[in-house]
């Protein structure tokens, strides 16, 4: 990690930095994507099939590309009983967090016959993808599955692909169940977003494609969006800690290093007012790193976008805070909750020296798919509103649209939109 003052120009660098690992950047891999989503497009379950034998080594066929009952009961015979309590009230916290943020519709009326009003609609049909390979996330799928059942949406799927064996992970398949997933099929990659955006024989067409993937499954997600909805196009994980002289430098570097070891292209940042802060966290990282099991991408991660920035004052430490936008923001300062006021961009906030990030990773209840790469700008976490539309509603009786359609009528005519105009007035042309 790197030490160093903060400043205009330090800053300027970061964030230029930063901006070096967005998916958007990695266009060398978008004529491969597009040349996947056209080959599932027009040959559907083949190419879905022909691809998982290519990347998975598993042979996958009309017959076994869904997931059985069978295979999910073996799932829960597998799965350590502990693990399966801890899913469990996890999923509790999440359910019941995202239970709180539903919309319903409404309608207003007046007495001259005017009624104005929102229909919440869920969405129908959604698609989870959830990574495979060397990746387990049993969290992942309770956090982009709860809140779309939340939300009542009446249909959700699930693609992952599988193991050269042909199976998927047990954690995975229980995760899965225990969130309410309705059907649950073996394809991975930009192969299985193209399906779920286009259906194939085996694989049903959806309305919106949640989850996380690699550079292949963001790649495709932003391809087909137009033709599906889609969460986001999220890029590496990334912290940012927001510290004073009264931080424990422990806690702090651990903390870090709890986002580093994701990958070599995550992100973590310690902002703090205390020079000597900044030392004891670069010394307990070294310490911690030595013996973590994911060291090599530990290092390799703070190598390229570890930063450590020391700043004169918590205003200029917030001022930069607000400015990066990270996806995950500790404030460990003796005054968090007034520093918390004045944060404007991040995707969740953690407070206080006990609320460190995997907290919400995992447990607490909000959602952990969360803006990324300074998208926190203008961009929520995943949650309800994501899974619901909403449809205007408007009625007006004949004495209601009388006093009002000759401004109507004028508003049309300034637009040379002669047919809106006529559309109105032919409804007062007897009087």
């Amino acid at each position: 990690m790197k030490i160093l003052k903060l400043n205009n120009k330090t800053k300027q660098d970061l964030l230029n930095d930063l901006l070096k690992r967005s998916p958007n950047h990695y266009t060398e891999y978008e004529s491969r994507v597009n040349a996947i989503i056209s080959e599932v497009r027009t040959r559907r379950d083949e190419a879905v099939f022909a691809y998982t034998r290519q990347f998975d080594g598993a042979d996958i066929t009309a017959e076994n590309i869904k997931v059985t009952e069978e295979e999910i009961a073996q799932a829960y015979q597998d799965v350590e009983e502990q693990l399966l309590k801890v899913i469990r009230r996890a999923k509790v916290n999440i359910r019941e967090y995202h239970e709180k943020q539903k919309q319903y519709s409404w309608f207003d009326s007046s007495e001259n016959g005017i009624i104005l009003g929102q229909k919440v609609t869920p969405l129908q049909t959604v698609g989870v993808y959830v990574p495979g390979g060397k990746a387990v996330y049993p969290s992942s799928v309770l956090m982009n599955v709860l809140p779309a059942k939340a939300a009542g949406v009446e249909r959700v799927i699930m693609t992952t692909p599988p193991g050269a064996d042909g199976k998927v992970y047990a954690s995975t398949l229980v995760a899965a169940k225990e969130a309410g997933v309705d059907e649950i099929y073996k394809a991975g990659g930009a192969q299985a977003v193209a399906a779920m955006t286009y259906g194939t024989e085996s694989i049903p067409k959806v309305d919106k494609i949640v989850g996380p993937g690699n550079i292949y499954v963001a790649l495709a997600k932003k391809a087909v969006f137009g033709s599906v909805s889609i969460d986001s196009i999220a890029g590496p994980s990334e912290i940012l800690v927001l510290a004073d002289e009264t931080a424990n430098p422990r806690f702090v570097a651990a903390d870090l290093l709890s986002q580093a070891e994701h990958d070599e292209m995550a992100s973590a940042i310690l902002i703090t007012t205390s020079e000597t802060l900044a030392q004891a966290v670069l010394k307990e990282a070294e310490l911690f790193t030595a013996k973590l099991s994911r060291k090599e991408i530990i290092e390799k991660s703070l190598e390229r976008y570890g930063y450590i920035l020391v700043a004169e004052t918590m205003a200029d430490a917030i001022e930069a805070a607000n400015d990066i936008a990270s996806e995950h923001l500790e404030i460990l300062t003796k005054d968090a909750f007034e520093v918390m006021t004045k944060i404007r961009n991040a995707g969740a906030i953690f407070i206080g020296e006990y609320a460190s990030e995997p907290l919400g990773d995992y447990f607490a209840g909000p959602n952990h798919v969360l803006p990324t790469n300074g998208t926190a700008k203008f961009f929520s976490p995943l949650g309800v509103d994501d899974f619901i539309k909403k449809s205007s509603i408007i009625s007006y009786s004949k004495e209601a649209l009388a006093p009002v359609y000759k401004d109507i009528v004028q508003f049309a005519e300034c637009e040379k939109l002669t047919a809106h105009a006529n559309s109105i007035r032919v409804r007062f042309e007897k009087e």
